[in-house]
């Protein structure tokens, strides 16, 4: 990997690069090609760390709205990946509390995209200020990609990302079975991915 003066790799740069375009100049183009470079990774790491797709599919959706709500504030004393990797870390931690999953040893290893480690902090105390930090922080969707997504799917992204509820309680919101719901959410990220990554002309 080459490393430039500062010791960042080219893809750190170009990140930077990506970033202030999405900062500065609003470009939704900017943000799509972030998306696209981690997904994966993103998406991946976090199954390790709950075994749940459908889990894994909404914690990685989150975890880039919270990064893209907050790209203002990124620092580049380190790179864009492992800024993103914690806020997905984190944001999968609160998620395994409130729902006391039984998930693999969170003292294991977790790397970036860089493959540099990630350290996962979680301390014993629920009621420590970190934790109820993260419980307080509202994960907004990207809403120039939903509000692009055709009317039946915004209705489920809104119940399952904004209102939070359970797949459960959407079915008895909506009336419709469970497996239905669990189909047209997935097809929902999938048709938000593919908005992000603009192709949705296809939609």
């Amino acid at each position: 990997m080459e490393i430039n003066e500062r010791g960042f790799s080219i893809k750190a740069l170009e990140d930077f690069d990506l970033i202030d375009r999405a900062v500065q100049d609003k470009d939704q183009q900017a943000y799509a090609t972030l998306m696209k470079r981690y997904k994966k990774a993103v998406y991946f790491m976090i199954l390790k760390m709950i075994r749940d797709a459908d889990d894994a599919e909404d914690l990685t959706m989150e975890a880039f709205a919270k990064a893209f709500k907050n790209l203002e504030r990124f620092k580049k004393d380190y790179t864009f990946s492992t800024w993103l990797f914690r806020i997905a870390t984190n944001n999968t931690i609160d998620f395994i509390r409130k729902k006391k999953l039984k998930t693999m040893s969170l003292n294991n290893t977790l790397s970036d995209d860089s493959g540099n480690s990630v350290t996962i902090d979680i301390e014993d105390d629920d009621n420590n200020p970190q934790d109820q930090y993260i419980r307080s922080q509202r994960i907004d969707m990207v809403r120039i990609f939903v509000d692009k997504l055709p009317a039946k799917y915004r209705k489920l992204v809104q119940l399952r990302y904004f209102d939070e509820l359970s797949y459960e309680e959407i079915a008895q919101e909506l009336e419709k079975p469970l497996g239905t719901v669990k189909a047209q959410l997935h097809r929902s990220r999938e048709l938000l991915f593919e908005i992000a990554s603009g192709k949705e002309k296809h939609i």
